[in-house]
């Protein structure tokens, strides 16, 4: 991994971070609006916004993204490719 692509991949995770912070702090006060609400004994964790489900969609395909195909998994498929045609890899 190069400098830019470093770079490029510190700027990506201080997103997601605080894409994450900022969830936590609007699914706290969702959460807490609940529990003023209903009580601490009658609420559900499904009766919340859809926006809030949908974000956290997002959040999930950004973490796959982010931790599983990374730019080492994207080099190792390549790897992989090219040695079933047997020609030679020069990074």
């Amino acid at each position: 991994m190069n400098y830019n692509q470093a770079e490029q991949r510190v700027k990506e995770l201080r997103k997601f971070y605080k894409g994450i912070f900022w969830f936590a702090i609007i699914l706290g006060f969702v959460f807490l609006d609940d529990i003023f609400e209903k009580g601490v004994f009658d609420f559900s964790l499904f009766d919340g916004s859809i926006i809030l489900g949908i974000w956290a969609v997002i959040l999930t395909v950004k973490a796959v993204k982010l931790f599983v195909f990374d730019s080492e998994w994207e080099k190792s498929v390549m790897e992989k490719k090219m040695k079933k045609t047997k020609e030679p890899i020069n990074f």
